[in-house]
């Protein structure tokens, strides 16, 4: 039975369209993913309940996968479209994060530095947060920090020169938000992945934030590859 060219170029379009959706991961997997539970070290100011590695989607457990950025080695790059942080190692290689992006994360792209890290921050909500949240606004002189502080275990602040860009990298108690876009915050790990880039970078590590892009974009640019490919093909009939 004959194929419509109606039902050619639908199920063409469909299969690139799909296609732009499929992502692989190569990577090596930490080896604190390969327990049945995440935890942090035992010597920590707060106890912190363990996260169950089921929990985690695979793609977003910590490894070390090849480079996609180009950037130096000892640079963080962030990416908040595919929810990702990059610690770039060398050899074309960088230990990889899976991250929850806030409000304050998509707001935000370009050149920073570390200029400021802390264990168990304090948190000052922004006044914009205080006027809209009740509950913030109670915290306006801050919030001690503690399991239950947003910033989580750790958090490192970027600054563009003296000026604090007021984007921070931080720790979080909730599995669920890592691989999402929640409704506030900037950019989240995992209490025992924030403790180990931590760990690893020192003050003054460059960080770039790469701008947020729209989450449908793969699929668009998908279907005018198609469109344009079927309309030379149609055209040269």
């Amino acid at each position: 039975m004959p194929v419509s060219r109606r039902v050619f170029l639908a199920g063409g379009i469909s299969a690139l369209a799909l296609s732009a959706c499929t992502t692989m991961s190569t990577g090596t997997t930490s080896s604190a993913y390969s327990t049945a539970y995440l935890r942090v070290p035992k010597s920590e100011r707060f106890p912190v309940a363990p996260v169950a590695v089921n929990r985690i989607p695979k793609q977003y457990h910590r490894q070390l996968v090849r480079d996609p950025t180009g950037e130096a080695p000892g640079t963080i790059v962030v990416d908040p479209s595919a929810k990702y942080l990059y610690l770039v190692q060398g050899g074309n290689r960088a230990q990889r994060y899976g991250i929850g992006v806030g409000r304050q994360g998509f707001s935000w792209n370009g050149d920073a530095v570390i200029k400021r890290k802390a264990e168990w921050p304090d948190w000052y909500p922004p006044k914009e947060m205080q006027e809209r949240d009740p509950l913030a606004a109670e915290w306006a002189d801050g919030m001690p920090g503690g399991p239950t502080n947003p910033l989580g275990a750790r958090a490192l602040y970027l600054y563009q020169g003296n000026r604090d860009t007021l984007y921070r990298i931080h720790g979080t108690g909730e599995p669920g938000s890592i691989g999402s876009a929640v409704s506030s915050g900037c950019i989240r790990l995992l209490h025992a992945d924030v403790i180990d880039l931590y760990g690893r970078v020192p003050v003054g590590t460059r960080v770039v934030v790469l701008p947020a892009r729209n989450p449908a974009e793969p699929i668009l640019n998908a279907v005018r590859r198609a469109t344009s490919a079927i309309g030379e093909a149609i055209a040269s009939i």
